[in-house]
């Protein structure tokens, strides 16, 4: 997929106010080490989401706009704070709670054209290849598919996973979470022609 532009546009915290736009947005939920912030700057091939960065940055709803060549469209995404997130403890859960809610049960708005509602027309669930069945990602499954939304889950780091367990670990998943799964890999990547035609179908674009 050609990228014409991307950049990171906001990050934003309980109190502010939520992000409205015209284009599509698109939430990434996920644990916090699942990372979402790495395959963010592969889509957009070059850094604009800062992996592995300072304990806060995962308690934040950051904003990244993506605009694709040849005005084949543009989306926003949207990537929600990171659950299980293991030294922010307790009070980190709250914050991903009170966010996530905030933000997927917002009141929406019409665009100025009155032929689209601002807010997320989809969701798309990261998930770790390695480690199947983990009780916040079926959680948080469960969650996302009460909202009524359409979901994309989608399992990173395939590629360390050895090819002959790759299917092994990809029914595991699916099994556990009822849903399909798709194998993503932001290092060699592995999968990303595929997940780009799911997040695309998401937005309603007619881009593959």
């Amino acid at each position: 997929m050609k990228i014409q532009t991307a950049e990171f546009v906001t990050s934003i915290g309980i109190d502010s106010p939520l992000p409205s736009y015209n284009q599509p947005q698109v939430a990434l939920i996920g644990r916090s080490n699942v990372g979402k912030s790495t395959l963010i700057n592969t889509l957009a091939r070059r850094t604009i989401a800062r992996a592995g960065g300072k304990p806060g940055t995962t308690r934040l709803l950051n904003v990244y706009d993506i605009k694709l060549a040849q005005n084949r469209g543009r989306l926003i995404l949207i990537d929600l704070p990171g659950y299980g997130y293991a030294r922010g403890g307790s009070s980190s859960s709250r914050i991903f709670d009170r966010l996530t809610e905030r933000y997927f049960h917002q009141c929406p708005k019409k665009s100025l054209d009155q032929s689209k509602k601002v807010g997320p027309v989809g969701a798309i669930l990261l998930v770790d290849a390695r480690h199947p069945g983990l009780e916040n990602d079926c959680a948080a499954a469960t969650w996302i598919g009460q909202l009524n939304l359409p979901m994309v889950i989608a399992a990173t780091k395939i590629d360390r996973l050895t090819r002959s367990s790759r299917n092994m670990a990809l029914q595991a998943h699916m099994a556990a979470l009822g849903r399909p799964v798709l194998p993503v890999s932001s290092k060699n990547g592995d999968g990303l022609p595929a997940f780009w035609s799911a997040l695309l179908e998401l937005t309603s674009t007619k881009q593959t």
